[in-house]
């Protein structure tokens, strides 16, 4: 497994997952928790869809696929349904169905078309290079510190929206819902360009879901969340190395059989500690 490391690619691929692993390993937890899973994959594609047109129009790489994923941030943030019976994954999910057609749309006009849509649902790892990493750092690393500092104003939204009290919600609750759905949304637009749509929803579901059907306690949530994120990250990397398997296919498949023995765990540990017992 080391001999990879001394490759400089494995090694910017490696720390770009852990990068992403970690940050959108905890937000997972909130988006979990507020049962809005499909928000990730919504706003992936609609940053998606910025960065199809962008190379569409051979304009505004770098602002375009940002200002559509803070113009979709804005959008989700302020949907709410009143009617008992249409839930916001279903709009949120017809957000993402219809964002994805567009993109396809456009970028089977270009010259390659197939492999854009091959990179945008899984990305091009192994290709990062050391000033897309230093990007990815600092942005992340500031969305994290916001979210150390105000970690108890958006625990609260989120565990009022599990207790089912935000149908009307007041405008400070609005508020810090709209830094939540701002935070995510910048952190998905860049890792998106690095790991593709669907690695990112991995990273933002699994990591969380596991971790939640293993522990109760928030910071014990946080942490297996992380560590989730990282073993994936690792394992999915060794994989295609070893095995000559593309990076992105390879490291979901690792978030596949890391849910699985969270599930294993849910199943049988508690009947073996009262076997034991």
């Amino acid at each position: 497994m080391f001999e990879m490391f001394g490759l400089s690619f494995i090694v910017n691929a490696l720390i770009a997952c852990l990068i992403m692993g970690f940050l959108l390993g905890y937000f997972g937890i909130h988006v979990v928790g507020r049962g809005i899973v499909f928000v990730d994959l919504a706003l992936g594609q609609i940053s998606s869809l910025g960065v199809a047109l962008a190379e569409f129009l051979h304009y505004g790489d770098d602002w375009l696929p940002i200002i559509f994923t803070l113009l979709g941030a804005v959008l989700l943030s302020f949907i709410h349904t009143r009617d008992p019976r249409i839930k916001l994954e279903a709009i949120i999910g017809i957000i993402y169905v219809a964002a994805s057609a567009v993109t396809v749309l456009i970028i089977s006009k270009s010259a390659h078309g197939d492999a854009d849509i091959q990179e945008v649902l899984f990305g091009a790892l192994l290709t990062v290079s050391t000033a897309e990493l230093v990007k990815l750092g600092v942005v992340f690393g500031v969305l994290a510190l916001l979210h150390v500092l105000f970690r108890n104003q958006v625990y609260r939204i989120t565990e009022r929206m599990q207790a089912g009290e935000m149908a009307k919600p007041e405008w400070k609750d609005q508020t810090w819902n709209f830094f939540f759905y701002l935070s995510i949304g910048l952190a998905i637009v860049f890792a998106v360009r690095i790991g593709g749509v669907l690695p990112v929803f991995a990273y933002l579901v699994v990591p969380a879901v596991s971790a939640l059907m293993v522990s109760r306690r928030r910071w014990m949530i946080i942490l297996v969340a992380m560590f989730n994120a990282g073993v994936a990250s690792l394992a999915g990397l060794w994989f295609s190395y070893t095995f000559d398997f593309p990076a992105g296919p390879a490291i979901v498949a690792m978030f596949g059989i890391i849910f699985l023995g969270a599930v294993m765990y849910r199943l049988f540990w508690p009947k073996m500690v009262k076997s034991v017992r």
